[in-house]
């Protein structure tokens, strides 16, 4: 962890166990959340947002390997088993009841592939369990930055919207924020992808007239919105690229949901 994290606790399982405790929660940190400079900072701001709360959680550390979602998204069933299969075994382990990860391909992973393996956890994304925290009242967006007058859209990802129909969770959180929540043309059932799905994200696209993720922040920009709210990595990555390739970085930022909810409790 950075020295950013290091004022709030982050225990590992391991840590949690010898000491004779058990988590509420195991936080997924996904590959992204661990490693990509950008998505670190999602990761930063959930964990803010658990300790702020009081809620006893913990994260596998260095016992965490990937899913295995992008090896069988590209074709790969052999390595995705086994990465499925490693991670079950540590996860039967620890007798881990219920994961939160931040991530809508691990979400989609754990909870809907690994069952057939071994793996039967309750699996939750941190839109909903954020949105849980809020109507509980555990968390309450005040004493940080204001919203009120402010713009925001919010681009749903595939895995979490369509395959896994949690639409609602995010734009609850959002609303939180007491903010202008504005849809896009294409948003929910029939939203559009970033463009980095089915493993897209690690390849070049196809020769065409626009790139995915180029339509997606035209469409963003278009509802006038000066925040395009996201919930997944990929889409993270994706749409900060479509508003640079629109030259709109300076006027139109994209953040994770649990970011927003942590500048609203001035975290």
């Amino acid at each position: 962890m950075t020295q950013d994290t290091m004022q709030y606790a982050v225990p590992t399982m391991a840590e949690m166990m010898a000491a004779g405790e058990e988590p509420e929660i195991l936080f997924w940190v996904g590959c992204a959340g661990s490693f990509d400079d950008r998505y670190k900072r999602v990761t930063i701001a959930f964990v803010r947002i658990l300790n702020h709360v009081g809620i006893k959680f913990a994260v596998l550390g260095p016992e965490e390997a990937c899913t295995g979602d992008p090896a069988r998204r590209a074709g790969n069933e052999f390595l995705f088993q086994m990465q499925a299969v490693s991670n079950i075994q540590v996860l039967n382990g620890y007798n881990v009841k219920k994961i939160v990860t931040a991530c809508p391909h691990c979400f989609n992973t754990i909870k809907n592939e690994y069952p057939e393996l071994g793996g039967q956890y309750e699996v939750i994304h941190h839109s909903t369990y954020l949105q849980q925290l809020i109507n509980e009242g555990r968390v309450k967006v005040a004493g940080g930055e204001s919203f009120k007058g402010r713009r925001i859209t919010f681009h749903d990802s595939c895995y979490l919207g369509r395959a896994n129909k949690v639409y609602e969770a995010p734009r609850e959180v959002l609303a939180a924020l007491d903010a202008d929540l504005v849809e896009m043309k294409r948003s929910k059932a029939n939203g559009l992808c970033c463009g980095a799905g089915g493993a897209q994200y690690f390849k070049e696209p196809e020769p065409g007239n626009k790139d995915v993720n180029v339509e997606r922040v035209q469409e963003a920009l278009g509802t006038g919105a000066d925040t395009i709210a996201v919930a997944c990595p990929f889409c993270m990555t994706m749409m900060s690229d479509g508003v640079k390739n629109q030259n709109q970085e300076e006027r139109v930022k994209v953040y994770d949901i649990s970011e927003l909810i942590a500048q609203g409790q001035g975290l």
